[in-house]
């Protein structure tokens, strides 16, 4: 018999992969055209509340099912427990219905048909007794990670910002002002019953949140470049910069293109502003976002920014963007996945690879230019620690001013940026 590939199927399916090899299938997901909303919340529901999918197995499940049936279990006590606006008949109808097309299906959909009915019959119970367990189950984030935290921001804070990571994203958009004015804009978004929240965090650039539901493709504006899909944090860096008319500014790690475009509207179409990314998608991606923001003016380029005199040779610019690439711990809300990727070794490659660009870039500054470095982790050792030791091997450079947004405190995603001048 072959399988049947309802929704939940699907979702299992990604789920199992992603089991298997931690890659997290984000283009998998993009390609979805069915039931894309249903399977995109499920996915990313399973894979952020791990713990506490494992937590219920291994009381409930003598001998360890296959990534598959793991996964298609997962997603049917996702369902059960956290999605109110799923019926528990089709969750369990249509999880175990996924299960006997598979080889070994028919005891697999026997097993999750009874762990699924027990949590219906014991929610309840699950939810109370979960409640009891240790922070890194109940808020189901690494051990590891959640220690670090308390740590370093303290016990309170450490919780809040794990409970602020497990709530749903918002999605929030950045006014094109150079395209539209902002009070025109709103009353666009009214005009077709959107009505948006203006994002407390607004000042010189506008942000306001989407009701949710509501698909970015299809807001007033889209195709006319009047908005980016944007939160706020990402003008802490941009802020720091400065970009003003007539300068040349490098975004050397630019996709997928929010910041150049902010720093675009700072310059007013005056001067140079170069995007760089290394990746073809990503690339395309900036060209794309250059297309629909009509910034003609914005040069785009394909170059590693480890390796930057390799495109730009004795090329300078007065500012530098460098938003590194980083552990991402500022926006798990957003990636579901990279709580689950934070460790002592891949701290140690990311912190090289950040030195690395660092260092190369730095050498692209102008006399008396400047440069921000930014990531959107929280990360001490990514962050005021990287900063600190590198000013102290290059003496030519100086710390002006530092800026971070912790998400329970800023209402945004976590991002840290350090300005530093050439002397």
């Amino acid at each position: 018999m072959a399988p049947q590939k309802n929704s939940r199927f699907v979702a299992a399916d990604i789920i199992s992969k992603w089991l298997e090899n931690k890659h997290f299938p984000d283009r998998e997901l993009a390609k979805l055209e069915k039931d894309h909303a249903f399977v995109l919340e499920v996915v990313n529901g399973v894979v952020r509340n791990q713990n506490i999918l494992q937590w219920i197995e291994k009381q409930w499940v003598s001998k360890e099912p296959l990534p598959f049936f793991r996964a298609l279990l997962h997603v049917g006590l996702y369902q059960l427990l956290f999605m109110d606006n799923v019926e528990h008949y089709a969750a369990i109808s249509e999880t175990v219905e996924a299960a006997k097309g598979q080889p070994g299906g028919i005891g697999a959909a026997k097993m999750i048909n009874a762990v699924l009915r027990r949590a219906q019959r014991e929610k309840e119970q699950i939810l109370a007794e979960l409640e009891n367990q240790p922070a890194h189950i109940r808020l189901s984030h690494p051990e590891f990670l959640l220690s670090r935290w308390i740590k370093q921001y303290g016990e309170n804070d450490a919780l809040e910002l794990a409970k602020w990571n497990n709530e749903p994203p918002s999605t929030i958009l950045r006014i094109e002002q150079s395209a539209v004015d902002a009070a025109e804009f709103i009353d666009k978004l009214r005009e077709q019953d959107i009505e948006p929240l203006m994002h407390p965090y607004s000042d010189r650039e506008i942000f306001l949140v989407l009701p949710r539901g509501v698909a970015v493709k299809n807001v007033p504006g889209y195709d006319e470049g009047w908005f980016t899909v944007q939160d706020p944090a990402t003008s802490v860096s941009v802020d720091l910069l400065a970009p003003r008319p007539g300068e040349s500014v490098l975004d050397a790690c630019a996709a997928p293109g929010g910041k150049t475009a902010m720093m675009a509207g700072r310059m007013k179409g005056q001067g140079e502003l170069v995007a760089m990314d290394l990746h073809d998608d990503r690339i395309s991606v900036l060209k794309q976002n250059k297309t629909r923001l009509k910034l003609n003016w914005v040069e785009i380029i394909k170059g590693d920014a480890k390796h930057p005199k390799q495109v730009f040779g004795d090329r300078k610019f007065d500012a530098i963007l460098l938003d590194v690439p980083c552990l991402n711990t500022g926006v798990l809300k957003r990636r579901a996945d990279a709580r689950w990727r934070v460790d002592e070794e891949r701290m140690k490659t990311i912190t090289a690879l950040q030195n690395a660009i660092l260092d190369a870039c730095s050498q692209l500054v102008n006399n008396k230019g400047r440069l921000v470095y930014s990531t959107c982790s929280l990360e001490n050792e990514e962050n005021e620690d990287l900063v600190a030791r590198w000013i102290a091997r290059n003496p030519e450079f100086r710390l002006i001013k530092m800026g971070k947004a912790f998400p329970p405190e800023s209402g945004t995603d976590g991002a840290f940026a350090a300005l530093l001048r050439r002397k």
